[in-house]
């Protein structure tokens, strides 16, 4: 009986993992919440993460609707409240992400389906005139929706809808079939493409469903009945392939099989024994492209290890630090500097370091370690430095 009932119990929990794996709930799919308008600096999204912290730091998050925020009073598809994304002519975009329950798995069919609508008033200052005289922000705007790794992680782009021009609730269907496995969603709003100049539109969202997992090719006993009604002349010849041999590996004894070397730590100071707040530690073997702030994928290791740093010690908090060489003029030196520091910022954030546990500053040229006389104290100038600002 009891053989019976452990049986039954395993059956169960396997059937409760597969409905689990094959149906990915979202949270907060409809944005039910105070309606709000977005504050600077402030991401009050219940379930959602505004990525406008990585990306635009001196941005508004997205709002939730409706209390004649901007002059929009439409009402729900769904529930009470919905979320309001724009796109802005300064090229600045809204767009918010989750991590998911279970992960979309590689080479796997989905289904997915959202509300998306816009309003006919939906008036803000423009960016780009800097000035407090509002525009009505209603030209077409795209959803795109991103899978990834982390928080707002675009590793790869899932689907994208058509200008929604339309002021009443539509529903729009996707399928999604990723290359690598998904463990992160995004949705964004972003410019009908291509486009030339940016400019202020906005798109309402709401009543996600759920990711649901389905088949990619009609079963085979469908393709067989099909293949069965077609004309003799017309059927497919099915062909012979030979099978390749496949030679078996010697057995190898466990005393001769090589063992796999640790990699050597690559930052020897970031220990928590060794830190104190204030501290400044370079981040080596850290490489970008030239004059751009795109990280080298030789760059992986190093930036992993400070990932797994701040996983482990969830009390520290830190500074990502920009510094050039002397060369370039300030403004430009600013500018390279603070990118490179915050790719490294939306680095970790993305593979789940609390973006409220990291900042980023770009220091130019101001703080040299070395002589930029010479092509070795450049050459050291130009470096990210982790600072430690909080323990415990």
């Amino acid at each position: 009986m009891y053989k019976i009932l452990t049986t039954l119990s395993l059956s169960l929990m396997t059937l409760m993992l597969g409905a689990q794996q094959d149906t990915i709930k979202l949270r907060q799919p409809s944005f039910e919440q105070r309606p709000q308008a977005g504050v600077k600096g402030e991401s009050a999204i219940r379930g959602w993460f505004d990525c406008g912290i990585l990306f635009f730091e001196n941005e508004s998050p997205p709002d939730i609707h409706p209390v004649n925020f901007w002059g929009n009073t439409k009402q729900a598809n769904d529930g009470d409240t919905y979320l309001g994304m724009v796109v802005r002519d300064n090229d600045s975009y809204e767009s918010v992400s989750q991590k998911l329950r279970s992960k979309m798995i590689a080479d796997d069919c989905y289904e997915f389906s959202v509300y998306l609508s816009k309003s006919e008033r939906y008036l803000s200052p423009s960016r780009a005139l800097k000035s407090d005289k509002k525009v009505n922000y209603t030209s077409p705007t795209v959803l795109r929706i991103w899978g990834g790794f982390g928080h707002c992680d675009q590793r790869e782009l899932l689907g994208e809808t058509v200008p929604v021009d339309h002021s009443e609730w539509k529903r729009y269907d996707f399928k999604f079939k990723p290359k690598t496995d998904i463990s992160s969603i995004t949705i964004e709003a972003f410019y009908k493409v291509p486009v030339m100049i940016p400019y202020n539109g906005h798109i309402l969202v709401d009543n996600l469903s759920p990711i649901v997992r389905i088949d990619c090719e009609p079963p085979a006993e469908v393709a067989v009945k099909k293949q069965a009604k077609r004309p003799p002349h017309k059927r497919k010849k099915k062909k012979q392939v030979d099978k390749p041999k496949i030679e078996e590996a010697d057995e190898v004894a466990p005393e001769e099989q090589a063992a796999v070397a640790p990699q050597p730590k690559i930052l020897l100071d970031l220990e928590r024994d060794k830190i104190k707040e204030g501290q400044t530690i370079e981040i080596s073997n850290l490489y970008f492209k030239a004059d751009t702030s795109s990280i080298n994928e030789s760059s992986y290791d190093v930036l992993d290890e400070v990932y797994s740093f701040l996983k482990e010690y969830i009390d520290v908090s830190v500074e990502i630090g920009g510094h050039t060489n002397g060369t370039p003029p300030h403004k430009y030196c600013d500018k390279l500097s603070k990118e490179r520091a915050k790719a490294v910022a939306q680095y970790l954030v993305r593979k789940g370091i609390p973006a409220n546990r990291l900042k980023y500053k770009g220091y130019g040229k101001r703080k040299p370690i070395a002589n930029n006389l010479t092509k070795e104290g450049r050459i050291k100038n130009q470096r990210v430095e982790i600072k430690i600002l909080k323990i415990g």
